[in-house]
């Protein structure tokens, strides 16, 4: 999501940073590119419009900065205004105990999915989640909801026999009180199409349960709709929150700007893949500053310290900083990047990386470079000095690629080694520090190009 406006963006702010001298006129004319920007990216009119406004008002009635050139402080500007758009602060869920949550939107958003994710993020924080299935138009999502708890090892209430929505989210509700549960996620149906019954139903169900919040599950791709849905939801059940899905396709992005504009309902979640653990907590600051092309390297540190190995990370860390990493170390090291995500999703973290391509081609190759490295004996991951053609051929007929395969990947290997002696000391050993664990690096000194050059190193 917001790779077409971020690619436009960036290229608008890389013309701002060469001025000297704010004008209204050039002003006006950046302004209108992000203008442009936000409305091919689906951004309702009336929100672009007015955050254009808003941004101008503030470049054309603030002092320039003695310590940064016109141009930055104009890109702060519109990084500022972006986050008071997406919605200031991290926005917490109520400490209610138990609390109660409603979840709302139209068929084929996510919901019964998002509930699922939701309760184990939940979890994760030390709560006791229970699961309501509330939806008893559509069988397969009572059953859905019934296999991810299962699966989760949550309590779910269901009733197979009964319609009374109400009526089941409140013996839910009862029901929680017996298991010790402090949270109840109520799951609802949802239409292809707004309708007056639909809603009339879930404000029945919100009269019954009194929940504390009530967050509307929306798709990211919904683009001008999302307005329109928005408010029709937020006008009958007074929204608390919004959880965006689906935030790893090709939406492009206006939903989650538009939404919040509208409802003034905060963005609290985002679900960025399938897998039930793949479910952020919303931070507008990180968003705007990724969608200006400034990388996101808070968020990478919190991933990594999560998923991966801290003692490993930081055993690694020292051995690339000698270059003296070998095929069994770079193995090691593959294994746990893929806890992160994505090579594409990491890259986008990194400032400046936003334009470097890793796409399927890439992500396909890092397969490849694993099943060569897992062909080699442990002798040959140790010594890559000893592959000499016999050995090559004889890895490349085990892992089912051509020796040119083999080959490159051997060259690649030999590049990135140089490229670490290159990067030896302060700078590397902050970055990777800061993975395994030792806090938040200083990224502002180093240079976008010797990074990019890096991540191109293992492409194809």
């Amino acid at each position: 999501m917001f790779e077409s406006l971020t690619d436009k963006l960036s290229r608008t702010l890389r013309n701002l940073r060469g001025v000297g001298k704010l004008t209204e006129e050039n002003i006006s004319e950046a302004l209108g590119e992000v203008r442009k920007a936000l409305l091919s990216a689906d951004v309702h009119f009336r929100t672009a419009r007015e955050f254009i406004d808003e941004v101008k008002d503030a470049c054309l009635g603030q002092e320039v900065l003695k310590s940064v050139s016109p141009g930055q402080q104009v890109i702060k500007i519109i990084h500022d205004e972006l986050v008071k758009l997406l919605g200031e602060g991290t926005t917490q869920l109520r400490e209610d105990r138990p609390l109660r949550i409603l979840m709302v939107g139209l068929h084929g958003a996510g919901k019964t999915t998002t509930s699922a994710k939701l309760a184990k993020r939940l979890a994760k924080d030390g709560r006791a989640p229970m699961l309501v299935a509330c939806d008893v138009y559509r069988p397969a999502a009572i059953d859905q909801l019934e296999i991810l708890a299962k699966q989760e090892e949550f309590p779910c209430y269901l009733d197979r026999e009964s319609k009374d929505v109400p009526a089941i989210a409140r013996a839910g509700w009862e029901k929680s009180k017996e298991n010790g549960s402090d949270v109840i996620i109520f799951d609802t149906a949802g239409r292809l199409q707004i309708d007056d019954e639909l809603v009339h139903e879930l404000e029945l169900l919100k009269k019954k349960v009194d929940p504390h919040e009530v967050l509307l599950v929306a798709d990211a791709a919904l683009g001008q709709e999302a307005v329109n849905v928005a408010k029709t939801f937020h006008e009958r059940l007074s929204l608390t929150g919004i959880v965006l899905t689906k935030v790893d396709g090709d939406a492009r992005g206006g939903a989650a700007l538009s939404m919040k504009k509208v409802t003034g309902a905060p963005i609290k979640f985002m679900g960025i893949g399938e897998k039930i653990d793949e479910f952020e907590v919303f931070h507008p600051d990180r968003l705007a500053s990724r969608m200006l092309g400034m990388g996101d390297v808070v968020s990478l540190v919190e991933k990594a310290q999560e998923n991966l190995d801290q003692e490993e990370s930081m055993r690694m860390a020292e051995k690339m900083l000698k270059a003296e990493f070998d095929f069994e170390d770079f193995l090691t090291q593959m294994k746990q990047m893929k806890k992160l995500g994505s090579m594409g999703s990491i890259a986008k973290m990194l400032p400046g990386m936003n334009n470097v391509e890793i796409g399927d081609k890439e992500e396909s190759a890092i397969g490849r470079h694993e099943a060569i490295i897992l062909s080699m004996t442990k002798e040959e991951r140790r010594l890559p000095r000893i592959l000499g053609g016999s050995r090559r051929k004889r890895i490349a007929d085990g892992a089912g690629v051509q020796i040119k395969d083999v080959n490159q990947l051997i060259k690649q290997f030999s590049q990135m080694q140089k490229m670490m002696k290159k990067m030896k000391g302060g700078k590397m050993k902050q970055m990777m520090g800061a993975l395994g664990g030792g806090g938040m690096p200083d990224m502002g000194d180093m240079d976008p190009k010797e990074l990019a050059k890096l991540a191109k190193q293992f492409k194809g």
